[in-house]
């Protein structure tokens, strides 16, 4: 999974890791486009479906993953644009690996980082704005312009690093929230919907923790500031994007009581250790929350998602052109645009999203497949079938017909309604300052504080 993978277990808040696992690498001729790629591990379609996993839509139409889609835009894009391409794909760990592989020389065309890392880049400039055509809904294969979220967009687009928005450089591949998945027959709902629970003593050592100082700085942060957020008018960005000195105090005070009431501090156990019953609540990325929620399912555990009253942590990835790779090749930066158009054409998102677990950044635009798709899962034909409105993510009318059930379980997870976003926050590129204050608060936390210890 993404968010797996972009775990940081160590002292360094953005300057470690080590290489990343290259595949791809046949060599190529003179009169092929070579397009050096960079992903997450296990970020992608990476084909491989057995015949059982066709997914079926409601007009007969049949999705399966039988190539990689790395492969399959190979092939497409000769067909479309008449040249070959040939794709070099490597992945990586966690956007710190990303960023110390391109310091140490290696280089990518394209690829495809979180939203804080996307900043950083555009501060360092070292990105290739995209080009003025990408966004032409007239072209025939700009697929992303015809089928991003409107929404989606527009929370993008609201992010600025020295006045220019996300998406003068980045695409949006995936996006989700953070919150807590628990098991309803140990956990009361409300709990669960706070962030304090993880300092509830009724819940001592039956809880996990993200062993990711981001992550667990921004529960931190929203339970030390939870008075705040609570005002009216309160400016949740602002609030939960402080990393003033007295902040990063409050939150260390904080983590350190979370720390010392969790079952663990963990990269990626907390899934198999709700199925084993060992915690009965887990911070997580609402994509894992599906995986957890899914596993369970099979082993006769019911366990729900929720996203904490308090304030909660939205977050995007999106791929980018770099600028010492693309340079001046016109061919190499529309191979770029064209891979990242097709991995953005409905049936192509239905596949990331079924393989990968997490949610596009595509609803399809005038293309009906993405809200099919999302029926084909979680629709429901029940007489006490609810209405679950998505016309804000859709930037159409789109309403399902769901399982009550699915109110605090995997469409939730999923595709949280608006109301939901409206108090989520991205957390954004901390100055180089900040993440000094941020990485010495973290080093006490995981390495030398105890609870009854006042601060270093």
């Amino acid at each position: 999974m993404k968010k797996v993978a972009m775990l940081l277990t160590f002292v360094m808040l953005f300057l470690c890791g080590c290489g990343g696992k290259a595949s791809g690498t046949t060599p190529v001729t003179d009169d092929v486009v070579t397009l050096r790629i960079a992903n997450s591990e296990e970020y992608i379609d990476e084909g491989g479906w057995d015949a059982s996993e066709t997914i079926t839509l409601s007009d007969g139409q049949k999705i399966r993953g039988v190539d990689s889609l790395v492969n399959d835009f190979e092939k497409w894009y000769q067909e479309k644009y008449g040249k070959k391409v040939r794709v070099l794909y490597s992945t990586y760990g966690t956007n710190e690996d990303l960023y110390n592989q391109m310091t140490l020389g290696n280089s990518f065309d394209l690829v495809c980082p979180s939203e804080y890392m996307i900043m950083k880049l555009i501060r360092e400039n070292k990105l290739e704005p995209l080009s003025k055509d990408f966004y032409n809904k007239e072209s025939a294969y700009n697929y992303y312009a015809k089928g991003v979220s409107p929404y989606i967009f527009k929370r993008m687009k609201g992010l600025k690093e020295g006045g220019k928005p996300l998406t003068d450089y980045a695409a949006g591949y995936m996006w989700g929230t953070l919150g807590t998945v628990y098991n309803p027959s140990k956990v009361d709902k409300k709990d669960a919907s706070s962030f304090r629970i993880y300092l509830n003593k009724k819940y001592y050592k039956r809880l996990t923790i993200k062993d990711s100082v981001r992550d667990t700085y921004f529960a931190g942060l929203a339970i030390a500031k939870e008075k705040e957020l609570a005002k009216n008018g309160a400016d949740i960005s602002k609030i939960l994007n402080d990393t003033s000195q007295k902040t990063v105090d409050q939150v260390e005070d904080v983590i350190t009581d979370m720390r010392e009431n969790a079952y663990s501090m963990e990269t990626d156990s907390a899934k198999q250790d709700l199925v084993t019953r060992k915690a009965d609540a887990s911070l997580q990325w609402s994509g894992d929350g599906v995986f957890s929620i899914n596993q369970a399912e099979k082993d006769g555990l019911r366990l729900c998602y929720a996203v904490p009253e308090e304030g909660s942590n939205l977050w995007f990835d999106g791929w980018v052109m770099l600028s010492d790779g693309v340079k001046d090749d016109k061919d190499k930066k529309q191979a770029a645009e064209a891979f990242i158009n097709y991995i953005s054409r409905p049936e192509s998102a239905i596949r990331n999203m079924y393989y990968i677990g997490y949610t596009s950044a595509i609803t399809g635009g005038d293309d009906p497949m993405v809200e099919e798709y999302v029926n084909y899962v979680y629709g429901s034909e029940e007489k006490n079938a609810m209405d679950y409105d998505l016309s804000y993510l859709f930037g159409k009318k789109c309403v399902i017909k769901a399982d009550p059930d699915q109110l605090d379980r995997q469409l939730f997870a999923q595709y949280p309604t608006e109301d939901i976003l409206k108090r989520c926050a991205v957390m954004k590129c901390f100055s180089n300052q900040a993440n000094r204050r941020v990485s010495k608060m973290w080093t006490n936390v995981r390495c030398y504080r105890f609870p009854w210890e006042k601060r270093r």
